[in-house]
């Protein structure tokens, strides 16, 4: 597997991996905003200062995921891989990568909101050293309320 950081002609690409990973939640109450973004969404964020990283198997993308830097560290979102992919690791090491990568800027503290009622993705963060800082309703890009966790990690400090 090699993992990209994405470049702005990439967000067909983390749009595509990010509908398909995203699709199961379709049907939720309520669905997952993701399913109404955009590919002009997407670039619109990365000019922004979005960033993403997207994971390659023999040249397919397989996951995705989002992030932003602030002072402290980084936050990242929309964690995605493809349905035929999942349970293989990609995830895991998305977030490795993220946590490196937010190291090596000299953050210390990596950061996610869960929705409360994923509780698999909420078991995943915390099998990865995450805990649970805050719950709130936070409201979607679509207006809906939406339960969810604060999820944070302390990042080890820059080795130099």
């Amino acid at each position: 597997m090699k993992i990209v950081l994405a470049k702005f002609e990439d967000a067909p690409v983390i749009h595509e991996v990010m509908l398909q990973a995203f699709k199961e939640y379709e049907y939720a109450t309520p669905p997952s905003s993701a399913l109404s973004e955009t590919v002009t969404s997407i670039e619109q964020a990365l000019t922004e200062g979005e960033q993403a990283f997207i994971a390659y198997i023999e040249a397919q993308p397989v996951a995705i995921v989002r992030f932003t830097m602030n002072d402290e560290g980084i936050y990242f979102f929309r964690l995605s891989v493809v349905p035929e992919k999942q349970g293989q690791g990609l995830a895991k090491a998305l977030v490795a990568k993220i946590e490196k990568y937010a190291c090596m800027q000299g953050k210390e503290v990596s950061e996610c909101k869960v929705r409360m009622d994923v509780l698999r993705n909420i078991a995943l963060y915390q099998s990865l050293g995450y805990v649970i800082t805050k719950e709130e309703v936070v409201e979607n890009r679509n207006g809906i309320a939406i339960p969810v966790v604060t999820m944070a990690k302390t990042l080890p400090a820059k080795v130099i």
